[in-house]
């Protein structure tokens, strides 16, 4: 009656004439003796094993796996691990994080294009990671991911106003001693937790159009030194371990210490394009929760 039926125990107990407590001690019996059994069944598209092997494999605390059809092609893939994120962020933010987001991710904009508007604040301050200045056609790029995801939490957005390579060491030096910024390096000490997209060294299209990536010699250097991807600007090899050059002298983004520095840092990336560089984030400790695709999950565990 109860278990199959949905019968409410006051009425199991009228029906039989016998007291409520009498059907709740029954009910518990046969539980205990195997009459009744619980089973759990993971829902379609929810992948708990492969998130927990991810954690496991690669010491980060949490793993968030989206499904995607076999044949999606790179727009559909952007959508499902957006979407993925912005559940993420909708079950954890507490309301008090302070959160640096980075500014040239398509990644990161399909999140905050799924991003539904918090009812209760969701952040106090919304920051960007790397200068958000670029080329008129991919500027609204950088301002919608932040300006977007600020409006979204109830935060206050803090932006970078500059570009995130310059041409020499001298007028990087220069930009960040100007006040502006020196309040902006105070943004990047406090942050609790940061959102990132995980770039390969080849840049994506938003990126290459916005006059803030690498040139084509520059990143031919980088390959031959040995690297995969970068977070920020800042680029490391497929164990993980930072390169160091020239370059690091023209970037205007959160140094890697206080990167590093940041509890929660939030890695949102997918596909074979980008598997490399995922794998080196992990390894090299980048990230601390990864949202990717269960393709790229199974591949980065076959790895580990």
């Amino acid at each position: 009656m109860y278990h199959e039926r949905g019968v409410r125990q006051a009425d199991i107990a009228a029906a039989l004439n016998i007291s409520q407590a009498k059907v709740s001690r029954l009910l518990k019996r046969a539980e205990a003796v195997g009459i009744v059994r619980t089973t759990v069944t993971v829902a379609p598209g929810v992948y708990a094993d492969l998130e927990e092997r991810l954690e496991e494999q690669y010491g980060i605390a949490e793993a968030v796996v989206v499904d995607v059809e076999s044949d999606a092609d790179e727009a559909e893939l952007l959508a499902a691990i957006g979407a993925g994120a912005a559940a993420y962020l909708e079950a954890t933010l507490s309301g008090g994080d302070r959160i640096g987001v980075s500014s040239w991710s398509q990644t990161v904009l399909a999140m905050v294009d799924r991003l539904r508007p918090f009812t209760v604040r969701g952040a106090t301050e919304v920051v960007q990671l790397l200068g958000g200045i670029g080329a008129p056609e991919a500027q609204s790029h950088s301002n919608r991911i932040l300006g977007e995801l600020a409006r979204m939490l109830g935060a206050e957005p803090v932006y970078v106003q500059a570009p995130g390579v310059v041409a020499s060491p001298a007028i990087r030096d220069s930009l960040l001693s100007d006040p502006s910024m020196q309040e902006v390096t105070r943004h990047w000490r406090e942050l609790t937790m940061s959102i990132m997209g995980i770039g390969s060294i080849e840049p994506s299209d938003v990126l290459a159009t916005s006059g803030n990536a690498f040139a084509a010699e520059e990143r031919r250097a980088l390959v031959d030194d040995g690297a995969v991807g970068d977070i920020c600007h800042r680029i490391f090899r497929a164990d993980g371990s930072l390169v160091h050059g020239d370059l690091d002298d023209r970037i205007i983004a959160i140094p890697v210490d206080d990167l590093t520095r940041i509890p929660r840092r939030v890695g949102i990336a997918g596909g074979s394009r980008k598997l490399d560089a995922i794998h080196g984030a992990l390894s090299g400790g980048w990230v601390t929760t990864l949202v990717t695709d269960l393709r790229t999950a199974n591949e980065l565990t076959a790895r580990a």
